[in-house]
């Protein structure tokens, strides 16, 4: 793309990502976003557990900040976020849900992406990539050469390059990668790791689009069904050819190879437990990235699946075509009554043959049903007092789920982990053993929870008569998600 001065102006007013960058609240939104989306590798985001993580987001913000900084609600943030002006959500019902879930969009990605490259980086590979590049020149070289003499020379030099190896490493004679070159190779490997997840976005979002344009035609169309499924099929199948469908269905077969995955999960093993390696701490779900890949081909299958879904849904459901022509032979009907309604015909000029014997059998008749008429008791209302003690209404024990969710991340937001009775003495239990029973409950429901069995806890609460009361149990471990 030639960035010329009108290109450039047509993507700062329209560009998603452009947009992004320009915003006011542009760091609270990247930050955020790639926080919740592009860190843990999640496709989707039901919208009250996004609305959620947004709340707490605001409300430490806003404690730095102060309370005039960011004035609107969360989930008025996301809308607007995911609105057609700004672009930077999508918002959609998943497929058995009657929630709205939230994903990123491929602009958004790039935005992130973009914003990541401007960090500096204390150590920048360049060993890597070369090699890289003049591995993919070779390996154009080779599968473009249809001279079978030239392809030989070339299988033969590398053998014979491979047995030279072979026999230095039977002598003793080993290179080693030095931790430098590690480290290289390491970063490279990182770095194109993330763009597959973000190229698997755009991917995925082609395929949208043209499940869009898909429905559009089937909604609007008023030709011939073979037609329309002619065209539709033609697009599908230009998809499924273009370059963008051929990686993707390589990259695919590549992957979903039982063998190819075991290969991967020992080699990320090793790596990662290199000394080298390991001492840059590297994020424990590197080690089933490929999974992640496999995660983000599956959303794209599934995009493709609810077209092929949308076609046999149409090819299915013919009842508008079939009206449509019963429709047309009726008032073909009709106007050939019309016409001959002043001047009918003297003689019979139509006839109609009976189909069938109209035959009601006496048991298909329903039994009579006496109706039910409801009796009301004709007594005047007299009014009076009565003596019953209300004391009991006003001393029911309703233990708030959602407060003792509150005080539990209140807790972990400046810590990683915390337990049941560091929790309960910060906040004392006001309705006893029910309270404690509820906390209990959300630790079964806690996303990240550890139970030490060999330690034991105690927690205590006092009652309104003043007694205290004492509970033992294993120390339950509440950990950060």
């Amino acid at each position: 793309m030639s960035l010329e001065y009108t290109t450039l102006e047509l993507l700062r007013q329209n560009h998603p990502a452009w947009r992004l960058l320009r915003a006011q609240h542009a760091p609270l939104v990247a930050s955020f976003l790639h926080r919740v989306f592009i860190e843990p590798n999640i496709r989707s985001i039901s919208q009250a557990n996004l609305v959620e993580a947004l709340e707490d987001e605001l409300f430490m913000l806003r404690e730095q900040l102060g309370e005039s900084s960011f004035p609107g609600t969360a989930k008025n943030y996301l809308n607007e976020w995911a609105d057609n002006d700004k672009g930077w959500l999508r918002k959609f019902y998943a497929s058995g849900s009657d929630e709205p879930h939230f994903d990123l969009t491929p602009s958004t990605e790039k935005a992130l992406s973009w914003l990541e490259g401007l960090v500096e980086r204390s150590f920048v590979g360049t060993e890597s990539r070369l090699l890289t590049l003049f591995e993919l020149l070779r390996q154009m070289n080779e599968g473009s050469q249809a001279d079978s003499e030239i392809r030989v020379l070339e299988l033969q030099k590398r053998r014979e390059e491979i047995d030279n190896e072979i026999s230095r490493v039977l002598e003793g004679d080993i290179s080693l990668l030095d931790d430098t070159a590690l480290r290289d190779r390491f970063q490279q490997f990182l770095q194109l790791g993330r763009e597959l997840l973000a190229d698997f976005r755009e991917v995925e979002h082609n395929f949208r689009t043209l499940d869009r344009r898909v429905r559009e035609r089937i909604a609007l169309w008023d030709g011939s069904k073979g037609e329309l499924l002619e065209e539709i099929m033609g697009e599908r199948d230009a998809i499924a050819d273009s370059d963008q469908g051929k990686s993707f269905r390589a990259f695919w077969d590549f992957l979903m190879s039982r063998s190819r995955q075991e290969e991967l999960s020992d080699l990320l093993e090793q790596v990662l437990d290199l000394p080298p390696i390991a001492a840059t701490h590297p994020d424990d779900r590197l080690r089933r990235i490929h999974y992640d890949w496999l995660e983000a081909g599956e959303h794209a299958q599934r995009t493709v699946a609810m077209l092929s879904q949308q076609l046999r849904r149409f090819l299915d459901d013919q009842a508008w075509l079939e009206n449509r022509r019963i429709m047309d032979i009726l008032h073909s009907v009709e106007a050939n009554a019309l016409a001959v309604r002043e001047h009918a015909p003297k003689a019979d000029f139509m006839s109609l043959d009976e189909i069938a014997a109209a035959v009601e059998l006496p048991m298909e008749r329903p039994l009579y049903s006496p109706p039910v008429k409801p009796v009301i008791t004709d007594v005047t209302l007299e009014q009076g007092e009565a003596d019953v003690d209300t004391a009991s209404l006003y001393a029911q024990v309703v233990v708030d789920r959602t407060q003792l969710q509150q005080n539990i991340r209140r807790e972990l937001r400046n810590r990683k982990q915390v337990t049941l009775t560091e929790i309960v003495a910060r906040h004392p239990l006001r309705h006893g053993l029910a309270e404690l029973v509820g906390y209990l409950q959300l630790a079964g429901d806690w996303p990240q929870t550890a139970v030490d069995e060999e330690q034991q806890d105690e927690v205590q609460w006092q009652t309104e008569s003043g007694i205290v009361r004492r509970a033992k149990l294993p120390r339950i471990i509440f950990l950060k998600q």
